[in-house]
């Protein structure tokens, strides 16, 4: 098998959050990126429709030389990356997603075994965390709230405004009325770090706040360090290649916020 990048998937530009953090804990690798910003939100979507827009674009990577491509958002890791694990992977190719990393290392971050969930209403109505925490970990307690506006605040630049202080306040109220126990919060989306300043401001002390590219990252090392043939089949040229399904000059400007770079891209179709 030729060698060749590895893919990071994304229904826009969160997933570049996730790409920075790889890109710094594994710098040597190829890496492309695709934005299907074109059909963005996934997360207000039906599994069907999330699963056919998933699988267009992880087989176009595949055509692109990937052999490995890793889903950086949580509504397609929800909603897709089971069946597409099971029934649609050629051979040699391989698919992860972004929660199994964060659901499998929460152990160690909460103490009273209660933790909280922030996400799109898609990845919620899913119930992947609880169903892959308690897997890993059946004595945790996890409590969910969906977010539905904090992704078109960060999209739109409306993060310093009274508005996101407003919503980000009411969401993390309603989601630590369900329990005052919870002492771990999940950001369970890519796009959410960037709301960080303002989740800070309005979640107490002690609990500790896991945005999750940090642990994806860390993830996928040890990933490839355990899966020598895997790690075998991905390219070592430190190149970066950025690729949207809608207009890449919007995506240049928007992908700044999230890279924290400059970066280039180009328009690709993938149906």
């Amino acid at each position: 098998m030729q060698k060749g990048p590895i893919g990071i998937f994304d229904s826009g530009f969160g997933g570049l959050t996730v790409f920075r953090e790889i890109k710094d804990q594994l710098p040597q690798y190829d890496y492309i990126y695709l934005g299907d910003n074109a059909r963005v939100p996934y997360g207000t979507r039906s599994f069907e429709t999330v699963y056919e827009f998933t699988k267009e674009c992880v087989f176009k990577m595949f055509d692109l030389g990937c052999n490995l491509v890793i889903l950086a958002c949580n509504t397609a890791s929800a909603k897709a990356l089971r069946t597409i694990q099971q029934h649609d992977l050629p051979p040699g190719k391989k698919v992860l997603g972004v929660i199994r990393p964060t659901t499998e290392s929460i152990q160690q971050f909460t103490s009273s075994n209660q933790v909280g969930v922030l996400a799109t209403q898609g990845t919620v109505l899913s119930e992947s965390y609880k169903i892959e925490i308690h897997k890993f970990h059946p004595n945790i307690q996890v409590f969910q709230h969906a977010c539905p506006l904090w992704v078109p605040l960060v999209e739109n630049n409306e993060i310093d405004t009274p508005a996101a202080d407003y919503l980000v306040k009411k969401d993390i109220a309603q989601l630590l009325a369900q329990s005052a126990a919870i002492d771990t919060l999940i950001l369970a989306c890519t796009h959410y770090p960037l709301l960080l300043p303002i989740i800070r401001k309005h979640v107490p002390n002690h609990i500790r706040i896991l945005p999750q590219g940090k642990l994806i990252a860390e993830s996928l090392s040890d990933y490839l360090t355990r899966h020598q043939e895997v790690a075998m089949n991905c390219s070592q040229n430190r190149k970066m290649t950025f690729y949207t399904t809608d207009d890449p000059i919007d995506f240049e400007q928007k992908a700044k916020i999230f890279f924290g770079e400059e970066i280039h891209a180009a328009h690709i179709r993938v149906s």
